[in-house]
Order: structure tokens, then C-alpha cells, then sequence
């Protein structure tokens, strides 16, 4: 079509918009209506009461800052109500190889025609997102070892992003393994050395030859049937891990890094409050010791992890991964009831079964535990043991424990994570039987809960993260360095593998949505959220609104069939406006017949 052809089709869908208020049209510079530009409104926080360590104090009632996306139509139309402009302060336009840009509200407001500039190809890959540039990092040809990478310095943070591909000196990186290792990560000793000389090497050399860097996935052009709504809550300090959408319509965030559960109404984006309760002689990093002493503020004695949905009265457990202990959030009143335990160490993802058992894994002591509500007794399911030094090094943890944080003997690391397999993620099927998977050891656990009997499978894929099981009992699990999704039926004991359709993806977790049968996969590498639909094995992606956007958990609304999800990266100061936001993705109701 020509330049004159396509002004005057701008000219004319620009006759039929209202001369200022809710509704544009994007072009680029010769007319051609754009399609899938994300545009995001963005409103000021109203009132936040920051009387608690910058936070607000428990159980006041604070309105943050939002942000709503839309993406524009495939006539590059895009349109918001008047009541989602109300307190908006500017519009934020970003496409694909286009220049972002903002404008203030009132200049949006008088410009029914939004023009986006081309952005020069030199400067394209800057703007890519970090699964693209991770895929370059070659390790040369040793795929081992850039698995051992990416399982250990993939897990918190976007690896390749602008803050990680500057350059550093050798020493500055094994410096940086040494203090990834301190708060968690498992990079094997050996390996530093050779780590750091590739990675200075590597970095420099996409550097100088930045186009060598692939061209991330383009964006669907059906987005505009999709919505994105953010709530800001917490600081640059936070780390929202894992949340809960309750029944009563609330959606609870927990700040892993400060204790707190934020309650959040999605219905006026208001949110509360509430802080664990610390047991008695607790301090930062309880068990683990202080590990983040480094940061300018810290308040986790408890370290606040994962949450479940009791079904019998509505309260919420949750798992403090720096304490032997449970803790029970009664949400109708703000209560919280501690329960403490005999053994295991670092309570991790927790389920709760249709008896109102309370299952969870314990990712240090390489144990699932089960605690009884009626009889407030836990059992423990002790998971095998791979190898004679695994055995004794389990069997000595309560030793290990024993001395002080800052004295403790440790573990050295090695590729295969012996000592140390770390049960991970859990779920429960409509029969009863418990599943885990261990993250270190590539296998999956199977517990029947009325024998006590734990059945060992192989999981033939590294990296087996988190897993949930689907309507008709299949186990879906993802591969976090195989980068792959992956479906194992129980009963002919098969599985099948799905490869993630960005590149270089390290997928953290899943969720099920079992009514409309679709697996959504966080893609934490690629600023993405990546749906697969059972049925037709066929993915839909959603680029993420803000740039380096880590997810670690996915909430289904089974009403609407909206996705929840929450920006953690860590540290959140690197994520784009540095703050943690839970986000909301859901039919765009502006649309007169929205999916």
C-alpha cells in the first residue's frame, strides 16, 4: 500500500474518534496504523501511610500507585474508559523497534493521532529483553556448564539484562559467586574460575557486536483483546514472592524480605498490611543467619514464602522459609497462629489437601512435611537419600544447625548438588497422593498419604521446579534449565516434553487453569507470561510491561479465567521503575465483545 494510501486511511479513522479524551490512533511516521503498541497509563499513589519502616502499618487501608496496559488493535486503535484515565498522569507508548515515549495526560489528550518514531537498528538490541542475550552466552560449547549456571545464578534475577552484561573484571565476578552462594545459590567452587573468565569474555564481545543478538519473539497482534493492570506495593527493598487469591476477592503478596502479607482489593486497588508475628529470640534470617546484612534494610526474621488456601474456614498457611515452623493467617480477623516443629529446615511450597491436611516441602532437610489441623501434629516423609555422603550429610544438619549462622560449617557445592537435593515444588492430585519434585536431584516424589509409603521417579529433564497437576491428574512440571514444559501421566508413566516458544527461557513455575484447560508458564528471563493450551498444544505469549519483570507464581481466577502474577525480581531497584507490582492480566473490558 502506498505512503498517500495509508495517511489518508489514518485521515479517515481519525474523522471518527472524539476530539480528545479516551482514544487514539498509533501510527508510525508515514500513517500505517500500528498494531500490538503497548500503551500504559500510569497514577499516582494516593494515600500510603509509611509509618513502619517505610511500609504501612498494619491493617491501614492505602492506595499505591497503578498502571493499566492495553495493547492497540489491529486498526492501531487503542482506548481507555474515562474512569480508568481519571487519575492518570501520563501515557507510556512502547512497540516493538519503536522509540518509547511519554506524555503527560492533558498533551495525549489533544493529540487523537499518536506517532511513534522507528528505532535505529544499532540501538534495537539494547531494548531487548534478557532471555536473547543469555542465548549468546555460549560457555564454549560446554552446555553442562551453562546449565550449572543458569540453575544457580538464574533463580532471583534476570542474568543478561543491562545490569549483568557490564563489564567486570574476573575478580569482581567470582567476588559477586561468592556473595550469590552466601545468599543461596549453589555454583559449584570449581567452576567459579572458569565462570568468570567466560562471562567477561562473552559480555564483552556481544558488547562490541551487538547485532549478533537474535531478535526476541514478535508480539501477537490479537494482544488487544488483553488487559494489564499493576498495584505498586512494597519499595526497591521488597521481594514479593508468592501470593494467594483468596474467595473474598483479595489477592495476598507476601514481601519475603520483610514479613509482610500484603492484602490487595483488585476491585479499588487498595491494599493492608499485616506482619508476621517473630518468635521469641528470632533475628534477620533466623536459621539461615543474616545473610543480606549487606542491604541498607532488612526485617526477616520469618522469611515469608508460600501460601495455601485452607477450604474448610478460609485461612491461609504459609511457609516461613527461615524458621521450623508453620503460620496460620486467619484473613477475616488478622490473626496469625505460630506453629512450631520438631525437625526439617526451610519450609518451602505448601498445598492443602480436601481433608484440610497442610502439605509442604522441605527444601534443606530433603523432607515433605504434613501437618494434621485437627490433631495440630506434623509428620514427616523423608525423602531418599541418593548417594551414602548424602545420607550422612542430611543426618548431620541438626548439627550443622546447631552452631551459629556466622560459624556454621558449609556445604561445598558441587555440580550434582549432592547433600543437598532440595525438595521444591508440590501439589496434590484428586485422589489424595502428594507429589513433589527436587530441584537438584531431577526426580519427582510420589506420597500416599494413607500408606506413608514415598515412591522415587526419574525425571528425565534437570531442573524440575514447580509442578501442578491438571484436571485429569496429569503432572505438569517445568525444566527450568532444559527450558521446556513438561507432562507426565501417572498412569502409563510416560512423559512428554514441550519446548517454550522464546528462546532461553528459565521457567520458575506453573499454574493450571483447569476449567479452560491451559498451562501458564512464567517467563522470567523474557519479561513474558507464556500460555499453552492442552487441547491444541498451541502457545499464546504476553510481553510483561515493565522490563526485567521476574515472576515466581501464577494465580487463575476461575471465574473470569484472569491470570495473577508478581514482579519478583531481585533486587527489585534493577527491575524497570524499581518498585514490586502485582499484576493482573485479563479480557480487555473496553472491547464490546472481549473474550
Amino acid at each position: 500500500m502506498s505512503t498517500s494510501l495509508y495517511m489518508l486511511c489514518a485521515f479517515l479513522v481519525l474523522l471518527a474518534l472524539p476530539a480528545a479524551a479516551n482514544q487514539w490512533q498509533l501510527t508510525d511516521v508515514e500513517g500505517k496504523p500500528l498494531v500490538a503498541v503497548m500503551v500504559t497509563a500510569y497514577s499516582h499513589e494516593k494515600t500510603v501511610d509509611r509509618s513502619d519502616m517505610g511500609y504501612p502499618a498494619t491493617g491501614t487501608r492505602n492506595l499505591g500507585a497503578t498502571a493499566i496496559t492495553r495493547f492497540s488493535n489491529q486498526r492501531g486503535e487503542i482506548k481507555f474508559t474515562t474512569a480508568e484515565l481519571a487519575g492518570a498522569h501520563s501515557l507510556r507508548l512502547r512497540g516493538q523497534n519503536y522509540v518509547d515515549q511519554t506524555l503527560a495526560i492533558e498533551q495525549a489528550r489533544q493529540q487523537p493521532q499518536l506517532i511513534m518514531q522507528t528505532l535505529p537498528v544499532a540501538e534495537r538490541p539494547d531494548h531487548y529483553p534478557s532471555n536473547v542475550w543469555l542465548s549468546q552466552l555460549q560457555f564454549d560449547g560446554d552446555q553442562r556448564l551453562k546449565k550449572t549456571f543458569q540453575l544457580n545464578c538464574g533463580f532471583c534475577h534476570q542474568q543478561a539484562s543491562v545490569f549483568m552484561r557490564n563489564e567486570r573484571t574476573t575478580e569482581q565476578w567470582l567476588e559477586l559467586f561468592q556473595r550469590m552462594n552466601s545468599y543461596g545459590a549453589r555454583l559449584p567452587d570449581v567452576d567459579h574460575q572458569q565462570i568468570a573468565e567466560l562471562l567477561q569474555r562473552d559480555y564483552r564481545a556481544l558488547r562490541a557486536n551487538p547485532q549478533s543478538v537474535p531478535a526476541p519473539r514478535r508480539w501477537d497482534s490479537t494482544l488487544g483483546d488483553i488487559e494489564m493492570t499493576e498495584w505498586e506495593i512494597g519499595d526497591g527493598f521488597s521481594q514479593m514472592h508468592d501470593f494467594l487469591l483468596h474467595p473474598n476477592g483479595l489477592v495476598y503478596v507476601g514481601d519475603n524480605l520483610f514479613d509482610r502479607i500484603y492484602a490487595v482489593d483488585p476491585r479499588d486497588g487498595s491494599h493492608r498490611v499485616y506482619k508476621l508475628p517473630v518468635l521469641p529470640g528470632a533475628r534477620n534470617g533466623g536459621l539461615l543467619g543474616d545473610r543480606f546484612k549487606v542491604f541498607p534494610k532488612i526485617d526477616n526474621a520469618m522469611g515469608v514464602h508460600s501460601f495455601a488456601l485452607s477450604p474448610s474456614d478460609g485461612h491461609i498457611f504459609v511457609t516461613p522459609s527461615m524458621q521450623q515452623a508453620l503460620v496460620e493467617f486467619n484473613p477475616h480477623t488478622g490473626e496469625f497462629i505460630t506453629y512450631t516443629m520438631d525437625e526439617g529446615y526451610y519450609p518451602h511450597t505448601i498445598r492443602i489437601d480436601a481433608q484440610d491436611r497442610v502439605w509442604f516441602t522441605l527444601a534443606v532437610s530433603s523432607q515433605v512435611a504434613m501437618f494434621d489441623r485437627t490433631s495440630k501434629t506434623f509428620t514427616y516423609y523423608d525423602l531418599p537419600p541418593r548417594t551414602f555422603k548424602e545420607w550422612v550429610t542430611l543426618k548431620l544438619l541438626p548439627i550443622i544447625f546447631w552452631f551459629d549462622p556466622e560459624n556454621r560449617p558449609q556445604l561445598a557445592p558441587d555440580r550434582d548438588g549432592n547433600g543437598l537435593p532440595m525438595p521444591y515444588g508440590i501439589d496434590i492430585a484428586s485422589d489424595g497422593t502428594v507429589w513433589a519434585a527436587r530441584l537438584y536431584a531431577n526426580d519427582l516424589a510420589r506420597i500416599d498419604p494413607a500408606s506413608g509409603i514415598v515412591t522415587m521417579i526419574d525425571f528425565p529433564y534437570q531442573g524440575p521446579r514447580r509442578l501442578r497437576v491438571d484436571a485429569d491428574d496429569n503432572l505438569w512440571v517445568v525444566a527450568f534449565q532444559d527450558s521446556l514444559l513438561v507432562k507426565y501421566d501417572p498412569r502409563s508413566d510416560t512423559f512428554t516434553d514441550y519446548p517454550l516458544p522464546v528462546a532461553n527461557e528459565l521457567p520458575y513455575s506453573l499454574n493450571v487453569d483447569k476449567q479452560r484447560g491451559v498451562v501458564w508458564v512464567n517467563g522470567n528471563q523474557s519479561d513474558t507470561l507464556l500460555a499453552m493450551d492442552i487441547a491444541t498444544e498451541q502457545w499464546r505469549v504476553y510481553p510483561l510491561p515493565r522490563q526485567r519483570f521476574f515472576t515466581r507464581d501464577i494465580e487463575i481466577d476461575e471465574a473470569s479465567g484472569a491470570v495473577y502474577t508478581s514482579n519478583s525480581h531481585f533486587p527489585t531497584w534493577q527491575s524497570e521503575g524499581g518498585t514490586p507490582t502485582l499484576l493482573r492480566i485479563a479480557p480487555n473490558q473496553t472491547l464490546p465483545s472481549a473474550p
